[in-house]
């Protein structure tokens, strides 16, 4: 598998698949490349979409040194370069989505259109999940707080014919250090100051019932961010994008192909 160099010397895992112009596909926390397997498919016929793991997860190095989502974005940086890719289309769900908002707003040049899912801008306007929840995630009993992640990624109804197994649900081989690391970098985002530095034309999703980042934090991100528009599912929790595959696909791939991206921002020889 290969492997960017981030700045600092830690390499990053990679993946591509699909053909035509790059998809950057930003995951959720704790999670590798597989939070994207369900659905990555839906974009690849008219894109390379690109996926990676994390520092801590997957086939990536995992230091024991902080993380941050500022952090995350100079390694998905490190990987656009390594694939030569000049400009990409960016989407990030949950934590993926708040890594986006910094690649986008700090590097604007190489983002050409942003989607961000399921996500908060962070800082002290930003609505957090109740205490039930919190708790709920924390139970000490590993099988307790699977299921309850599963509840608030999915329907019981959606649940009952998707069995899985579910690569939103974290990395198991993650270490402890890299998992504390991971939860840190998350409940520290705040981008609400440099919203308002991100140009490229930005689509935001959001589930109603999404009780893990609820949804009046969409709200937050269309009203910082000049012109974005946001689209809701209505009754689907966190992870809309799998539960509502076919409307959610189709509302980015109408998107991104808004405008056209030359080919050659990503040549295929490296």
């Amino acid at each position: 598998m290969p492997r960017a160099t981030a700045p600092d010397g830690t390499l990053i895992a990679y993946q591509t698949a699909g053909t035509g112009p790059p998809l950057l596909l930003l995951a959720g926390q704790s999670c590798t490349h597989e939070w994207w397997q369900g659905v990555r498919g839906d974009f690849e016929p008219h894109r390379t979409t690109v996926t990676l793991d994390y520092r801590g997860t997957g086939d990536s190095d995992k230091p024991d040194v902080p993380y941050s989502t500022p952090g995350f974005a100079v390694d998905a940086l490190a990987v656009l370069d390594a694939l030569g890719a000049e400009r990409a289309d960016v989407y990030g769900t949950s934590m993926g989505g708040r890594v986006a908002q910094w690649l986008a707003a700090r590097h604007p040049d190489r983002v050409r259109r942003l989607v961000l899912g399921c996500t908060s801008p962070g800082g002290p306007r930003a609505v957090e999940r109740t205490e039930e929840v919190r708790r709920s995630l924390a139970d000490p009993d590993p099988a307790r707080a699977r299921e309850a992640l599963l509840d608030l990624m999915y329907t019981p109804e959606w649940l009952a014919t998707h069995p899985g197994p579910h690569g939103t649900l974290g990395d198991p081989r993650m270490p402890r250090h890299a998992r504390h690391h991971h939860l840190v970098a998350s409940a520290r985002h705040d981008a609400s100051a440099v919203l308002a530095d991100i140009t490229a034309p930005t689509l935001v999703l959001h589930g109603t019932d999404d009780r893990l980042n609820p949804a009046a934090n969409a709200d937050l991100l269309v009203e910082g961010i000049r012109d974005a528009r946001l689209e809701l599912f209505p009754g689907a929790r966190h992870a809309y994008f799998e539960e509502c595959r076919d409307e959610a696909g189709k509302l980015v791939n109408d998107f991104l192909a808004a405008w056209s991206l030359p080919r050659g921002s990503m040549p295929s020889e490296r």
